[in-house]
């Protein structure tokens, strides 16, 4: 399948590839549709960087721009430049896709992703995950911000850190009671 490159986005214009990626895990979101059914859709689709580096690696997409084949090296500085920690997060972004989970954006809810179980239409997402690398300080009113937020959207909130040098991805959950 081929995907094009568009500044910090990649576009499936060919309607069944962007219907057969969709449907093989969500991957992607069909351009002006919402909240779009498993194939019900007649329009490209997007794929946001972490998608588009992600399906490159699994050999399921070829990334072109400027109607040139862009290589591993290339796509990975365009990532690095586009977003902040791209490896940390794109180490998240794949342990969570290689556990099942259907992985989203999570910027409206202030987080790095939001992880599904089934997918967007089926389920609500159940996790927000923040990435973060172990030299990082998180002080107690960031805790209390990040839970608050996920409690009102009845959300648990995930921190992943991240340590590339020994390619460890830990995460750690909160649970929020009332007493």
């Amino acid at each position: 399948m081929r995907a094009e490159l568009i500044e910090n986005r990649l576009v499936v214009w060919d309607i069944e590839d962007s219907r057969k990626l969709f449907s093989s895990g969500f991957f992607g979101k069909p351009i002006g549709i919402p909240k779009p059914r498993q194939n019900e859709f007649e329009v490209p689709i997007i794929l946001d960087l972490f998608e588009g580096y992600y399906l490159s690696d699994k050999s399921e997409i070829q990334i072109f721009q400027d109607g040139k084949k862009v290589n591993r090296e290339k796509l990975e500085k365009i990532c690095k430049e586009a977003v902040f920690q791209f490896k940390e997060k794109l180490a998240v972004y794949t342990k969570l896709r290689e556990a099942g989970f259907v992985v989203t954006p999570g910027v409206k809810f202030g987080a790095d992703f939001a992880a599904y179980e089934r997918g967007p239409g089926l389920d609500h997402a159940p996790y927000l995950v923040r990435v973060s690398i172990p030299s990082n300080k998180m002080t107690a009113t960031d805790i209390v911000l990040a839970g608050r937020l996920a409690t009102t959207v009845r959300k648990q909130f995930i921190i992943a850190v991240v340590d590339i040098v020994k390619d460890e991805v830990s995460f750690v959950g909160f649970d929020w009671w009332r007493a």
